[in-house]
């Protein structure tokens, strides 16, 4: 009853979507409790986030930049979701300047590392992660790389859990290693960077970009109507082929692609990626470029609107309906 509602008419995505069933209020009695039935207690006291937000307070007092270095074990669950909760708190959705809060952990860092973290919040993790890390990112940044005395290859060995970038929105993930199954599932705007991937890559994806510098499992692409992703020395075969094309990087967006790989070098130290850079003009060639058919039709539509002088989203939505 406190919601305000209005018709699914402002974008493109969401042309002729019809909520009204799911806010039906089901007829039950009116005297049956609705919410907060039982009291729960989820352990937030002992999360570690409170220790991160007593130690970034001059940042969200005053915007000072601080740099905090904590431990991190598998039982400590969404690290950073609470403080990142903080700075929104403070600032509103648009968060803090980039790396204003900057963690590093070391450690191995239980589930859902960054969840929803926002705007100014960088954590680097110094080991290894569980699932679900950057779960529903929001502008923050995420970096991981093995210990500083591991002596494993990174780009051989698994170092992060499933469904990492689930839903993302916005941010950075930079993983130095392996990961599970269903990385970036749902991402619709974050970029993300990491030296291999298992099952289900890019699954559903909608937006963001992703660059995998290593192998991919099978079914990559699955459901993938937006964003771009680029795969060094990718098997066609692993790829889901219902929704999307291989194609090779065209030359404008070679720039962007070694920006982010360089980025990536800087934060992580990969190898890989030195690897690459070291002679980029040959590498170039091994990458392929993921496009969603329906997605390249929009990009189309708007560098038509550019090129003309017209309002970009009146022309995808003429696309959109036919």
């Amino acid at each position: 009853e406190a919601l305000e509602t209005k018709l699914a008419v402002d974008h493109w995505k969401a042309s002729g979507l019809d909520l009204a069933p799911l806010l039906k209020f089901p007829e039950i009695s009116k005297d049956s409790i609705r919410m907060n039935t039982k009291v729960q207690d989820h352990g937030l006291a002992a999360a570690l986030d409170n220790d991160l937000i007593v130690k970034a307070k001059p940042a969200l007092e005053s915007r000072e930049p601080v740099k905090i270095s904590a431990t991190v074990r598998n039982g400590n669950r969404t690290v950073g979701t609470m403080l990142g909760s903080e700075i929104t708190r403070h600032f509103g959705s648009g968060g803090l300047p980039k790396n204003t809060i900057d963690i590093s952990l070391h450690g191995s860092a239980g589930q859902s590392l960054g969840a929803f973290i926002p705007n100014g919040l960088t954590i680097r993790l110094f080991g290894d992660s569980n699932d679900y890390l950057g779960k529903g990112l929001s502008g923050g940044r995420i970096i991981l790389r093995p210990d500083e005395n591991s002596s494993f290859e990174s780009s051989e060995n698994v170092i992060a859990g499933n469904v990492i970038g689930y839903g993302a929105t916005t941010g950075e993930i930079y993983i130095r290693g392996v990961v599970g199954e269903r990385f970036c599932v749902r991402n619709s705007g974050a970029t993300a960077v990491v030296e291999g991937v298992g099952d289900h890559g890019c699954e559903y994806m909608t937006g963001g970009t992703v660059i995998i510098l290593g192998k991919t499992g099978r079914n990559f692409g699955a459901g993938m109507s937006g964003g771009i992703a680029y795969v060094l020395d990718l098997d066609p075969l692993n790829v889901n082929p219902e929704m999307v094309d291989i194609l090779s990087i065209p030359t404008e967006r070679t720039t962007e692609v070694k920006n982010l790989i360089s980025n990536f070098e800087t934060e992580t130290q990969s190898i890989v990626a030195r690897e690459l850079l070291g002679n980029w003009e040959e590498n170039l060639s091994r990458f392929s470029m993921i496009l969603p058919r329906d997605y390249a039709r929009i990009l189309a539509v708007i560098a038509r609107a550019e090129r003309e002088g017209k309002p970009a989203d009146e022309l995808v939505m003429e696309a959109v309906n036919g």
